[in-house]
């Protein structure tokens, strides 16, 4: 059975491509354009780890992490934050509100982020 990851990201471009290395990786990739249908798919689905952008329409980043680490239904899944915002107050808040880890966008490639998915993976649950 395929391990379920939700990418929440409103870049396109991004979501095709590393969601098609997580897919190569084996991995079932499900996709959210903005923080509300993040939510839902979240819920609906209950992946096994969630990438989230921070800057999303509709729900932004840290508002969708505080939701789902309110909620029993999605509290224990690991939230990978993959943003462009780096401010030490950006990177503290998503920390503090439950993210397992913080990663800039533009110091990562794309296999590095399939490195820090498979890590959650095998992190035991909180």
């Amino acid at each position: 059975m395929a391990k379920k990851i939700l990418f929440i990201e409103d870049d396109t471009t991004l979501q095709e491509s590393l969601g098609q290395v997580l897919k190569g990786a084996g991995f079932e990739v499900f996709h959210a354009l903005n923080g509300e249908d993040g939510l839902k798919l979240a819920g609906e689905e209950r992946p096994d780890v969630i990438l989230l952008d921070l800057i999303l329409p509709k729900i932004n980043g840290f508002d969708v992490l505080k939701e789902l680490k309110g909620s029993d239904n999605t509290k224990h899944i690991p939230v990978i934050v993959l943003t462009n915002l780096e401010s030490p107050e950006d990177i503290q808040k998503a920390l503090f509100s439950g993210a397992s880890t913080y990663l800039l966008k533009a110091s990562y490639e794309l296999e590095d982020v399939l490195a820090k998915v498979k890590k959650a993976l095998q992190a035991p649950e909180a």
